[in-house]
């Protein structure tokens, strides 16, 4: 054998070494590009890539491309997806005491929610999302959330009764509409855009980043800043990835899921601030405020048949350590 051709099977087997060694990752979420989640979900895979040094990447599959959330979830579980930037709504059909941290009116803001999350709260739902062979790596924050429709401005419940709104598959959320008076349906998000314009619903609800990511107030032009509840986005891993990577490996994504969760904190708090502004400075748009008092008052029934049924145990432990009476 000539020396150069032996230098070629070498450089050859060097490389064929180097592909065998990395480990190509996917993770899906459900968000429109410039979206908190969405450029958070492509930071943890920067940092993964170069705390890795390239042995680990990480595809990055958004806008719903590999299903609902739901069906993230399940992925996630069969192994067949290795990490999510999920929702709270579809993850409280994993684990139900998820949907309790969208009671009403319970946080002021998202700081006050992950002081109560980076406590014993997230750790009792940590332990039950690990039951089900899932990890948590960082409580990300889908905001406070707000209403919009296409027909009339909302100052008072009262305002929403008879209006059809669309709401996530989340318990909480159905129950505080219900409350209002209004009806619910649940579309999936990435199909609302479609459903607002044409007609099947009259509004929606969600934190002001997602109503500017989607576009939404193109087709509601009227936004009430009812601020009723708070919702997290978790940011999972299937434990099956888990057991595929070595402690060095997981020691990368622990890093970089901790640095990509500040980010996305930081942005969903930076980005619902600016884009309420620019509701505000936009003539084509209609921005309320509204009765407070009487939307927390219509809501109380809410909170009650929660604390009364079957999670109840739950919520009084997240009411104590939200500071509010349990």
């Amino acid at each position: 054998m000539n020396t150069t051709f032996a230098m070629v099977l070498i450089a050859a087997s060097a490389c064929a070494s180097a592909l065998s060694a990395q480990t190509v990752l996917t993770l899906g979420h459900g968000s429109a590009p410039g979206n908190p989640r969405a450029v958070a979900a492509d930071e943890f895979a920067k940092l993964v890539s170069e705390r890795s040094n390239g042995e680990l990447t990480i595809n990055v599959i958004g806008a719903e491309q590999l299903g609902g959330d739901v069906s993230m979830l399940t992925s996630l579980r069969t192994g067949a997806l290795n990490f999510t930037a999920n929702s709270q709504g579809a993850a409280s059909g994993l684990v139900p005491e998820m949907a309790a941290l969208g009671l009403p009116y319970v946080f002021r803001d998202s700081a006050h929610a992950f002081e109560v999350l980076d406590g014993p709260v997230g750790d009792d739902l940590e332990a039950s999302f690990k039951n089900l062979g899932i990890e948590v790596l960082g409580w990300w924050d889908n905001g406070i959330r707000h209403t919009t429709n296409s027909r009339t401005d909302i100052k008072t419940p009262a305002d929403l009764v008879g209006l059809k709104i669309r709401t996530p598959s989340d318990p909480m959320i159905v129950d505080i509409f219900e409350a209002f008076g209004a009806s619910t349906q649940q579309i999936p998000f990435g199909e609302l855009y479609i459903a607002l314009q044409q007609g099947v619903v009259d509004g929606q609800e969600n934190p002001a980043a997602n109503i500017a990511s989607n576009k939404l107030y193109e087709v509601n032009t009227h936004i009430a800043l009812t601020g009723h509840d708070w919702q997290a986005s978790p940011f999972l891993m299937s434990a099956m990835t888990a057991a595929r990577l070595s402690p060095e490996q997981l020691e990368v994504i622990h890093s970089a899921a901790a640095d990509a969760t500040v980010l996305q904190r930081k942005l969903m708090v930076e980005q619902d601030a600016k884009f309420l502004e620019e509701f505000r400075a936009n003539p084509d748009l209609t921005v309320t405020e509204v009765d407070l008092d009487a939307f927390k008052a219509a809501t109380a029934s809410v909170t009650e048949k929660w604390k009364s049924g079957p999670l109840g145990e739950f919520v009084t432990k997240l009411l104590d350590a939200a500071g509010q009476e349990g």
